[in-house]
């Protein structure tokens, strides 16, 4: 048997020699030095480091050395390599580090700026008016009543001692739902209409409470009214009912006084001045004293008040005592029990507190109206 043949002459590849693999590393390392941003970096290392460089292709080459031969090449483009795979971790951990100290710098937050520059909403001041009128009668031991605002006309005129042909009651006046003919009705029924007053409550408060009944009632209420700078078609009202044993005009007027004082100060007065309604007999009209003037522009051309017109007084609301014909229709003796009870607008409340001139202010839902109020509770 012969012995291996080693004598031969090794195979030269261009790619392989070591000026050559010198060189390329040279290239891939100066292309590293020279990136100044991560994406100028990917494209050198696509172009020096990736499967299509040239350190790459020359490493294909090195299977077709012989045998002897591969080691030597092996070794010399492996070093070759790690060196520029390490000079391209170095920089890319250079860039990575340039672009975050950018960051903090370019995208920073100011932390001491106002964190409230989107405004924040507000309450609508006809929910807090009514919140509080309600809350100066529950300080007194009051019960706050609700009812539909949907409501049976038996409730809403009947029960209250409207009778069938008062005005009122008439289309020009109040929304009809449907009438007493209407489906699924006979004849003696009573029709369906959107509340004209938050009255019916007091009705419904009778009938499912036995006496003594303290309640005050607030709400949404309809009348067929143009929207103008003083009337809506849809308001707001609150009421009182106060029925019990041995009550009489005073104590009504005591009441109405502890109102207007809660709400107004306490050197605010109110009067009576007779009226007439159908729920209250004997009826009044409730004015309160000016706010503004206090009286003093009475007679006195030299300090004229537009708030009362130089009358002195504000006309707030109707009351009276309770007539005993809605106590008898509502089951409650009229010969042990009285009653009195008083009404008035929000709306009307509002424009007196806080002077607002127009009543479309609102309703038309503008934050610049309600904003000012802020988040009273």
């Amino acid at each position: 048997m012969s012995a291996p043949n080693k004598s031969y002459d090794p195979v030269e590849v261009e790619a392989l020699k070591p000026e050559n693999i010198e060189r390329m590393r040279d290239e891939a390392l100066a292309a590293f030095a020279a990136a100044d941003s991560l994406e100028a970096l990917q494209e050198a290392k696509t172009a020096h480091a990736g499967g299509a460089s040239p350190l790459a292709l020359a490493n294909r080459e090195i299977g077709a050395l012989p045998p002897q031969a591969k080691a030597e090449a092996g070794k010399r483009v492996g070093q070759a390599r790690g060196a520029v795979n390490k000079a391209l971790a170095v920089r890319q951990a250079e860039l990575e580090a340039e672009r975050d100290a950018r960051v903090l710098v370019e995208e920073s937050v100011d932390v001491t700026l106002p964190y409230d520059r989107v405004p924040a909403g507000a309450r609508h001041p006809l929910t807090t008016m009514m919140e509080r009128v309600a809350d100066v009668f529950v300080s007194m031991g009051y019960e706050i009543a609700e009812g539909p605002e949907v409501e049976a006309e038996w409730f809403n005129f009947d029960a209250l001692n409207f009778g069938p042909d008062h005005p009122a009651r008439q289309m020009q006046d109040t929304f009809f739902v449907e009438g007493p003919q209407g489906p699924g009705t006979t004849d003696g029924e009573s029709g369906v209409v959107l509340r004209t007053h938050t009255s019916p409550v007091q009705a419904r408060a009778l009938l499912d409470r036995e006496p003594p009944v303290y309640v005050v009632c607030p709400g949404r209420v309809y009348r067929t009214d143009e929207l103008d700078a003083t009337h809506t078609p849809v308001f707001h009202q609150i009421e009182l009912l106060a029925v019990d044993e041995g009550l009489t005009m005073a104590d009504l007027k005591g009441t109405l006084d502890h109102m207007v004082q809660a709400l107004f100060g306490a050197d605010m007065k109110t009067r009576l001045r007779p009226n007439f309604f159908p729920f209250t007999e004997p009826s009044a009209e409730m004015d309160m004293l000016c706010y503004v003037c206090k009286g003093e522009s009475i007679g006195n051309p030299d300090r004229p008040c537009r708030t009362c017109s130089s009358e002195g007084w504000i006309e707030l609301g109707g009351c009276g005592m309770v007539n005993p014909r809605v106590l008898t229709a509502c089951g409650v003796d009229p010969e042990k029990y009285s009653g009195f009870a008083f009404g008035f607008g929000i709306e009307r409340m509002l424009m007196f507190r806080h002077n607002v001139e127009d009543m479309r202010d609102m309703v038309e839902g503008d934050v610049r109206f309600t904003r000012p109020f802020g988040m009273e509770i």
